[in-house]
């Protein structure tokens, strides 16, 4: 009895200790921690990496990926100190921290072409850049506001100085042209469409359509040159994930507006299906893959802001970018 006893308590203990074959039995290899910090409140411009955190595609690639909201600070500089591992950045910042020394890089357009652009209501009788002349024009502040404005303007033998500039901050558009502005700078993948579902008709004119230099990558996803040298295999993994997450997008618009919606409930259900809708065919649009950047895009971006002086030296914009970690 007390032989057997003691061969139970052995074999349990063995049991316990060793695997098959009486090796130990390995602990599972935790997923690496990374954080994506987003440049504005989470919008359809941030759905591929909410559909690969809610489809298991950063699990899949050994990734536990937290999506953090803009603190104070702009991505490109809190990127670069380390502050995190990815970042929601647009052509513009990058190309003035490069401009810096500030050490980012995009990895991958979230959109192919600029979809933003000038807007007022139609009653506003604002139907090019022509029509800007008398009128106020509601923004940010911005010296790229400025820049763009004059542009369009000169393109079309219009007096810029005869625009009323009014900085409304972060008010909202549709209060705004009802009370104290004509037109502002909006992107129509986002205010566009809630114009639409408002029933409020637009004049909108499209930055792309008027300038070529302007039709630039807006936004990008960015890393920092040191996070691309020390961590290659991370960032390839990352990529790897997150195109697969667009490219749900692109063939799910309203499955991808339904993950958005799980993961941000306080957005607007039927605002987000439909800029979900639009915004299918403009990620990837015409390029050969979701992601996938042009030189000529940032040369000619970069160009410009050297031309117009909102950078101080011009960059060098094979540099800015790299398509290398995209599937």
């Amino acid at each position: 009895m007390k032989r057997t006893m003691l061969f139970t308590l052995l074999l349990t203990l063995l049991l316990s200790t060793a695997g098959c074959g009486g090796e130990p039995t390995p602990s599972p290899q935790e997923n690496q921690k990374v954080t994506v910090l987003l440049d504005w409140f989470p919008n359809t411009n941030h759905t591929g990496l909410y559909a690969a955190q809610e489809n298991g595609y950063f699990t899949e690639e050994g990734l536990d990926v937290e999506i953090i909201q803009p603190a104070e600070g702009g991505t490109a500089q809190l990127i670069a100190a380390g502050q995190g591992d990815f970042g929601i950045s647009y052509q513009e910042e990058v190309t003035i921290a490069r401009s810096q020394d500030i050490p980012v890089r995009a990895l991958a357009a979230v959109i192919q072409h600029n979809t933003s652009g000038f807007a007022a209501p139609t009653a506003k009788g604002i139907k090019s850049p022509a029509d800007f002349e008398g009128k106020i024009y509601g923004g940010w502040g911005s010296p790229a506001e400025t820049a763009m404005l004059k542009t369009l303007m000169d393109n079309n033998n219009a007096d810029f100085s005869k625009v009323s500039m009014v900085n409304i901050g972060d008010a909202d558009f549709f209060t705004s042209v009802e009370k104290n502005i004509d037109f502002s700078w909006i992107y129509y993948g986002w205010t566009g469409i809630e114009a639409e579902q408002r029933g409020m008709d637009l004049n909108f004119i499209a930055l792309k359509d008027e300038e070529s230099a302007l039709d630039f990558y807006t936004p990008v996803i960015i890393s920092s040159e040191k996070q691309l040298s020390e961590n290659p295999e991370l960032v390839k993994n990352f990529m790897h994930a997150v195109s697969r997450g667009y490219n749900f997008c692109i063939e799910n618009p309203e499955d991808a507006a339904s993950v958005l919606l799980k993961a941000v409930p306080e957005l607007d259900a039927e605002l987000v299906k439909g800029s979900q809708i639009y915004l299918a065919k403009q990620y990837q649009a015409d390029a050969p893959r979701w992601g996938e950047m042009k030189e000529q895009v940032w040369k000619n971006y970069a160009d410009y802001m050297f031309n117009n002086n909102l950078i101080d030296e011009n960059i060098d914009s094979q540099q800015a970018f790299t398509n290398d970690f995209l599937p």
